[in-house]
């Protein structure tokens, strides 16, 4: 049996510590009686959200586990318990399988385990995490990272996906997907795809450019270039470049893109419609242009991220 140390120590956010024990505490039938050994570790009793908890056993239990996993810290700006950072450090050392969930990357940072590698964390401290672990390779864009022994996540949601990953890579896909069902969600999500897209966002007060951005997303199906953008604005190209960024923050291709790629998305989830005919609704023309872009901004193919929501139903 697989044995998990929960880290449980300093002030943590509940949710993160709530989605590991679910999912590592319950086994599904399909594990056939080989699922793991979870305990609560940490130096005593200690805040979870607005609950005390009680850890089972003490830190030096991690040197033993075979996966440790580092919950959310509820202030990045504490610096991690230097006991907590070494038992972490330690775990490791052992041979342990180290993963953070959202803001436990800054633990894993301190006990140097993300230096040299790729992680990331919830997309509003990723930038922090950088600044303070120079030497991680930080990546705001992605779900969770897997580098072997050392994985780490981005918050909430992207928690429950790193942790069906491991789930998936000890116990395989059907077995994943049975905790996935259970938890009522999608079974699998590609650890590339991105935290977010960003959303159309209304032009603070800019009413011409608010009624442009909704001619323009009706009419996503369309070849629609900048100039047609500015022809409809009854303004120059330059002019509304200016006031795109300005207003958005990105240039008006950049916004078309995006807003394209969002409407895929919507077709892949909702839809059977096939590439080729996602890629004329949207104004990509061809699935190749439509799977090269989508990419570039999703950071997984459509077909992988159509998979993520057909691969299995969630059971109601």
């Amino acid at each position: 049996m697989s044995s998990v140390a929960l880290v449980a120590a300093g002030r943590l956010l509940h949710f993160e510590l709530g989605v590991a024990c679910e999912i590592f505490g319950n086994p599904p039938v399909e594990a056939g009686g080989e699922w793991y050994d979870v305990r609560l570790c940490g130096p005593g009793p200690v805040r979870v959200g607005p609950f005390t908890v009680e850890p089972d056993v003490g830190l030096e239990w991690l040197a033993g586990a075979d996966t440790v996993i580092v919950p959310a810290c509820a202030d990045v700006g504490e610096p991690p318990l230097p006991e907590v950072v070494e038992a972490v450090r330690a775990a490791y050392a052992a041979g342990a399988r180290v993963a953070s969930l959202c803001t436990g990357a800054f633990v894993l940072g301190a006990a140097g385990l993300l230096d040299g590698r790729r992680a990331t964390t919830h997309w509003a401290h990723a930038a922090e995490l950088a600044e303070r672990y120079p030497a991680a390779v930080v990546d705001c864009d992605v779900l969770y990272t897997d580098n072997g022994s050392v994985l780490t996540s981005a918050g909430k949601a992207a928690a429950v996906d790193l942790c069906l990953h491991l789930v998936q890579v000890d116990h395989g896909a059907a077995v994943a997907n049975s905790v996935a069902r259970r938890l009522v969600m999608a079974p699998h999500r590609a650890g590339g795809q991105a935290q977010f897209v960003a959303t159309p966002v209304q032009a603070s007060g800019d009413h011409r450019l608010s009624g442009l951005l909704d001619w323009a997303l009706a009419r996503l199906d369309q070849p629609l270039t900048v100039s047609d953008l500015a022809r409809r604005a009854n303004t120059s190209p330059r002019h509304l470049g200016r006031r795109f960024r300005s207003v958005l923050g990105q240039t008006p291709l950049q916004w078309l893109l995006v807003q394209r790629v969002r409407r895929a998305q919507e077709l892949l989830e909702g839809t059977d419609e096939s590439v080729e005919a996602v890629a004329v609704a949207t104004g990509m023309g061809t699935a190749t242009t439509l799977r090269r872009q989508f990419k570039r901004v999703v950071g997984v193919p459509p077909d992988t991220y159509r998979r993520s929501f057909r691969t299995a139903e969630p059971a109601l």
